[in-house]
């Protein structure tokens, strides 16, 4: 059993665009153990540059030292790490999409269940404060009810060729929505085009409905004039806008008390000044990181658990139209 008053140590899996990321962050916060990557150079350039030793994943999931393994591959192969790591017995935190099937998600669950380990997987932006904040002001009732929410994550590249713009960006955009409307949705509809690479799509658009006629709408492209992730949550009393891709802190998390009065039978709005919201200066990453460490000692639940990523998969099947009304 992990010792809750030890840092629990953390080998990261795949070291290259993003894993480079989990690798430097959990060595900051003195749980990294080891590197492994298939591409030796990599390998080495990632322990060395952290102090630790680039090692093999059968060697990391033999040392019975090593309480937890943080997977950053290519999607396909998330299933068949992680239960691996399970099977060792590790806790595992696993980059989005959870895995690209349902019957694979589903596994890693009950994988996760068998073993009594923790399955966290990497929703990032909801270990963003200002998210957090956000979240925690619709719980509070700032907004009243909340009537329908969208979000968009735009850019100019990065240009993919193995993943389309819905699997590659909307995940996080998905896990927002879901927490904020707090159920599963009724309807999942979605479409889009491709330009760049035949039949990857470059834009997409997601579309969903919620118990009591609200709705949410996710827009994901990298064919787009500039860069925007902007979340918007409307409510009967108030609107939250998280605008992540804002470049003053203070600038991210806005509340606005627009409101609606009617002069006779015309309704009339009533704009009011944008409120800025205060949060904590943390970075996401970190925050992430630390919440795995904290779920590995037995302090936390995963916030972003098997659950919760299950949810999102299935919307993001459900959108494509490869899973019927049910989810089946």
């Amino acid at each position: 059993m992990t010792n809750p008053s030890a840092t629990p140590r953390v080998a990261q899996i795949g070291a290259g665009h993003w894993g480079k990321n989990l690798a430097r962050n959990f060595a900051q916060l003195g749980a990294l153990a080891a590197v492994c990557d298939p591409h030796p150079d990599t390998a080495k350039r990632e322990a060395d540059a952290n102090g630790v030793p680039g090692r093999t994943v059968d060697e990391v999931l033999a040392d019975p030292s090593i309480d937890g393994v943080s997977i950053a591959a290519p999607a396909e192969l998330h299933a068949e790490l992680a239960l691996k790591a399970f099977a060792a017995g590790k806790h595992v935190f696993v980059e989005k999409p959870l895995a690209l099937t349902l019957e694979d998600s589903r596994a890693m669950c009950e994988a996760a269940a068998r073993a009594g380990k923790a399955l966290m997987v990497g929703h990032l932006l909801q270990y963003h404060p200002a998210f957090i904040r956000l979240l925690e002001l619709v719980r509070e009732g700032a907004i009243g009810s909340v009537r329908y929410a969208y979000s968009n994550r735009l850019s100019l590249g990065k240009l993919r060729i193995e993943e389309n713009a819905l699997w590659s960006f909307a995940p996080h955009d998905l896990s927002m929505l879901l927490a904020i409307m707090g159920e599963r949705p009724a309807t999942v509809t979605g479409g889009g085009s491709s330009w760049v690479t035949p039949g990857l799509e470059d834009e997409y658009r997601l579309d969903m409905t919620f118990s009591g006629g609200r709705r949410a709408h996710v827009f994901a492209a990298w064919l787009h004039p500039f860069k925007e992730h902007r979340l918007v949550v409307v409510g009967e009393t108030g609107m939250l806008v998280f605008e992540d891709s804002a470049a003053k802190a203070e600038d991210k998390l806005k509340l606005y008390r627009h409101s609606v009065t009617w002069k006779g039978k015309v309704p009339e709005a009533v704009k009011a000044e944008a409120e800025t919201i205060a949060f904590p200066a943390d970075e996401p990453l970190k925050q992430e990181c630390r919440h795995f460490l904290d779920c590995c000692a037995g302090k936390l639940k995963p916030r972003t658990d098997g659950q919760e990523a299950v949810q999102v998969v299935e919307t993001l099947l459900r959108a494509e139209g490869r899973l019927a009304p049910a989810g089946g």
